[in-house]
């Protein structure tokens, strides 16, 4: 196997961290909130555009190895976006959370992303993830909930 597509799909080898390399994947971004949700939303395209390569090239295209983690990467940045750009720690551990459980339990569109063939579905069910975190940060936002506690 090409050593960059394997690194660019571990996140510069982040997904061999044990345990839940899914979970570092996603952790390994969060810095990136303090840019603002349009950084983010670059950042989580360039993930995807790199991710989409980088999988396409792996051995292991077929399936989705623990190791990979771009995709969790992307899909994190994508929730980040559905915060303030002054984030609480509140709102980026809510974030962290609602992406995280989304992406474990995969309900509707996540699993049906999942599913998907090749590195589209091993990056998309992530992407669905993060648009539903963002999405559901924003109607918290927007019903005025009470972020700093």
């Amino acid at each position: 196997m090409s050593g960059l597509p394997r690194l660019v799909a571990s996140l510069g080898g982040i997904g061999f961290l044990k345990p839940a390399p899914g979970t570092w994947g996603s952790a390994a971004v969060l810095p990136l909130v303090l840019g603002g949700p349009v950084l983010c939303l670059a950042a989580a395209a360039a993930l995807l555009a790199a991710g989409l390569w980088a999988v396409s090239r792996l051995r292991e295209k077929d399936a989705d190895p623990p190791w990979v983690v771009v995709d969790e990467a992307a899909g994190q940045l994508i929730a980040l976006a559905g915060i303030s750009h002054e984030p609480s720690p509140v709102q980026v551990a809510v974030a962290f959370v609602v992406f995280r459980a989304l992406d474990v339990t995969k309900p509707g569109p996540v699993g049906w992303a999942d599913r998907q063939p090749g590195a589209w579905g091993v990056m998309l069910d992530d992407v669905v993830a993060g648009g539903l975190a963002a999405a559901a940060l924003l109607a918290l936002g927007a019903a005025g909930f009470p972020w700093g506690l």
